[in-house]
């Protein structure tokens, strides 16, 4: 698909949309939100509305849309259209320029008054096209530099999160084999890296952390652990109550609090020149560039070493969150404040309103929904004070009033301990790149430490978990949103398997559930409390098919009257890392009341950008259809044959052959040949290859003592399921030489294989 052919029927209702707007004041900011998303954009990803700049011998200037270093947009009103206007226009874009930092300048200029765009580049800035609106659709490539601006950003972050990656790993390696593991690595890297991160955003001075090791510790590493644990512990305690002792570069270091450096670690940090060589390695990197929302699963691959190269199997990119956080929540919440602006009392209504919002992830990982949540929050409730000091121009001195969004509203329920602390670290660099934000947008600048201890990360089971225990009596979540663990029914262990038929009650068919579903259920029962609390999960597609749909959706809606409100039909998870394993994902938000329209995103390519569509209903199968479940059928509903499943081994690969196996096998044993059988599955089926399996249920005893080969399968088949966690198969351990499920059909039969990729069109049936 061209550019062209991609974009301009977005850029046709773009155009047709903003024919007649006229008025610059009131709405070029929703103008320019609205045409990035023409390129599937989201300016505020990007680029700034009435970015300050500050002019010398003038008074500070505000550009209309700033991309630092890519673009800067002049807008005005409509009727300023005389040649002389333009000049004007383009005038002042100019003299911004000469304002900014060199890094910061744009490639760029874009004027434009609603009717009109006039594009500038180049040396000279010279006028590379104008256009009216009208003429948006055929010329929409003069505009091919937005999205390919995007797409470098997102190459440069991608490059810097893979360069974090290989310097923290440095640092992992060389502990891991001086023996140094467990909690206290774990402890150790998160601590580094915050000191890291930290003297490269402003937490600390400049370079503060890495002059101090360079400086203040021996080139031989001898006293690094030591050096590594005074500071820990003076970052620990606040100024005023640190000993005499503490003097030099250390006594410089600021508070942190907020029990990163309170725990004590069971070993010191060794001794090793390499430790010390490494972080000293680790110290030109930019660490500002990392995003909070990378910062979980850059722990998880480093300290999981065979997966390092597969980022994309921990990580939930960005996309996939944006993916459920839009439609449940954040659109509705940027629409309010667009219909707030032109009133001061709605707008501080507004803010008191985002600020009083709860937000629970229970199965929050290292965090990344919470992250991307604050920081949206963040977001809105700086452009909320940016509208009040255009209108007033009386600018926040309270600190406080400053940052009426907390870490207070975050809350998340995780199982293990360190994704726990990465959870909570990761909120905490959030808070200070939003307080960065804040400091450039409006000059105001509110401290980051000491860390607060807001933002409640629980360790904890939280299918065992009270989720309602998070929140003072009275309070509740206003919004539920994660991704829960992607565990199948068939691949579940026995602990988990019983947690969720518990959850359901023992009811038949249970166990057909995938874990996944536990979620659901809890936060059904949660909504109860709470009806006004709205959810959305990320989940593998399987619990919008099959069996599923009736036991879980049936209860779902019958018992606890819940609707779906939107959701994204299958899609494959986003992430290009090598080795990410292809699943398939869909994304369900519901509530107890029923919404009056319902947003359905549609995939034509699972790879690629969903359609929306407004529908009325969307049943549990994810299409625009009645409430209608289809439950489990064991009889046919005619006068046909009854659908089984195949015979089933259940052998540890004992007592099947591939072709050159079976082979091997006969010229060792050629008694066996009466006992070996044409072995078909789905995937041998399908895909046209043969296996073989040896087939003794007409076996007699004298038959299996003439076949010692044949033997030495049958004793590996007894061994391999007395080692099975299922006590059912375990009792076949006393069968070894036949099948558990023995379903051999005596007559005519159609074959009709249980998995097939869903790229087919039709079900394969033979």
């Amino acid at each position: 698909m061209t550019f062209q052919e991609r974009y301009a029927p977005k850029a046709a209702r773009f155009a047709l949309e903003w024919a007649k707007e006229r008025d610059e004041k009131g709405e070029a900011h929703s103008f320019w939100d609205a045409f990035f998303r023409v390129f599937d954009l989201e300016r505020r990803h990007f680029a700034r509305h009435e970015s300050r700049v500050a002019r010398t011998g003038k008074s500070k200037g505000f550009i209309d849309l700033f991309w630092p270093g890519k673009l800067l947009v002049e807008h005005k009103s409509a009727h300023k259209n005389r040649e002389e206007d333009w000049a004007e226009t383009l005038a002042q874009a100019l003299d911004y320029i000469e304002h900014l930092a060199e890094r910061d300048r744009p490639q760029v200029i874009v004027l434009c008054n609603f009717r009109q765009f006039r594009v500038f580049s180049g040396a000279g800035w010279a006028a590379v096209e104008s256009l009216d609106i009208a003429e948006l659709p055929q010329k929409i490539a003069a505009f091919e530099f937005i999205p390919r601006f995007a797409e470098k950003i997102f190459e440069e972050e991608e490059t810097a999160n893979l360069r974090a990656i290989e310097y923290m790993a440095a640092i992992h390696d060389v502990l891991k084999k001086s023996g140094y593991g467990g909690r206290d690595l774990e402890l150790l890297l998160v601590r580094l890296l915050f000191c890291l991160f930290a003297e490269d955003t402003g937490i600390f001075e400049e370079k503060q952390f890495s002059k101090f090791i360079e400086n203040d510790t021996l080139e031989n590493g001898s006293d690094i652990g030591a050096a590594l644990l005074e500071l820990f512990e003076v970052l620990n305690t606040p100024v005023r109550a640190r000993p005499d002792a503490v003097q030099g570069r250390l006594r410089q270091f600021p508070y942190v609090n907020g029990g990163l450096f309170a725990e004590p670690l069971s070993v010191a940090p060794p001794s090793l020149m390499g430790i010390r060589q490494v972080i000293l390695n680790c110290a030109p990197f930019d660490w500002s560039e990392i995003s909070p929302e990378i910062f979980g699963s850059l722990f998880q691959a480093i300290l999981s070493s065979a997966e390092r190269r597969s980022l994309g199997a921990h990580f939930t990119s960005e996309k996939n969150i944006r993916r459920l956080i839009e439609p449940l929540f954040l659109r509705d919440l940027w629409a309010e404040l667009a219909e707030s602006r032109t009133d001061l009392k709605k707008l501080a209504a507004f803010r008191r309103r985002i600020a009083a919002l709860h937000f629970l992830d229970p199965a929050c990982g290292c965090g990344n929904f919470l992250v991307v949540a604050y920081r949206e929050l963040r977001l809105l409730d700086i452009e909320i004070l940016k509208i009040q000091f255009e209108k007033t121009g009386q600018m926040l001195t309270d600190i406080g009033s400053a940052r009426a969004v907390s870490l207070a509203q975050m809350h998340g329920i995780e199982i293990k301990p360190v994704s726990a602390l990465i959870a909570q670290t990761a909120l905490w660099l959030t808070d200070h790149q939003c307080n960065r934000v804040l400091r450039n947008t409006l000059g105001l600048a509110v401290p980051s430490i000491p860390l607060s201890n807001e933002g409640q990360i629980l360790t904890a089971n939280a299918l065992q978990t009270d989720w309602a225990s998070l929140l003072p009596e009275g309070a509740r979540f206003d919004f539920i949103i994660g991704n829960p663990p992607f565990i199948g029914s068939k691949i579940m262990d026995d602990e988990q398997r019983e947690q969720i038929k518990t959850l359901f009650d023992h009811e038949s068919g249970a166990g057909t559930l995938d874990f996944v579903t536990g979620w659901y259920l809890k936060a059904a029962r949660y909504m109860d409390a709470s009806p006004a609390t709205l959810t959305a999960f990320v989940s593998t597609n399987s619990i919008s098919q099959g069996e599923q749909v009736g036991m879980l959706w049936g209860r779902l809606f019958e018992r606890h009257g819940l609707r779906i409100r939107f959701a994204h039909q299958t899609f494959k998870w986003t992430n290009e890392a090598p080795g990410v394993a292809a699943v398939f994902c869909i994304i369900v938000g519901f509530g107890k009341a029923k919404p009056k329209n319902c947003l359905l995103f549609e995939y034509e390519d699972i790879r690629g950008e969903p359609t929306e569509t407004t529908v009325k209903n969307i049943n549990p199968y994810l299409v625009e259809a009645g409430d209608v479940v289809v439950s489990v059928q064991k009889k046919p509903l005619c006068k046909v044959p009854e659908m089984m499943k195949g015979s089933q081994p259940t052998d540890g690969g004992n007592l099947l052959f591939e072709e050159n196996e079976k082979d091997e096998f006969l010229k060792k044993e050629p008694g066996a040949a009466r006992f070996i059988r044409p072995f078909v599955g789905a995937d041998e089926y399908i895909n046209g290859w043969q296996r073989y399996c040896l087939w003794l249920a007409d076996a007699s005893q004298n038959d299996l003592e003439s076949l010692p080969e044949t033997q030495k399968r049958i004793l590996a088949v007894r061994q391999s399921r007395l080692a099975s966690p299922k006590e059912a198969t375990r009792k076949w351990a006393e069968k070894p030489m036949l099948f558990t499920e023995n379903r051999q059909p005596t007559t005519d039969y159609i074959i009709v294989p249980s998995g097939s990729s869903e790229r087919r069109l039709y079900i394969p049936i033979g």
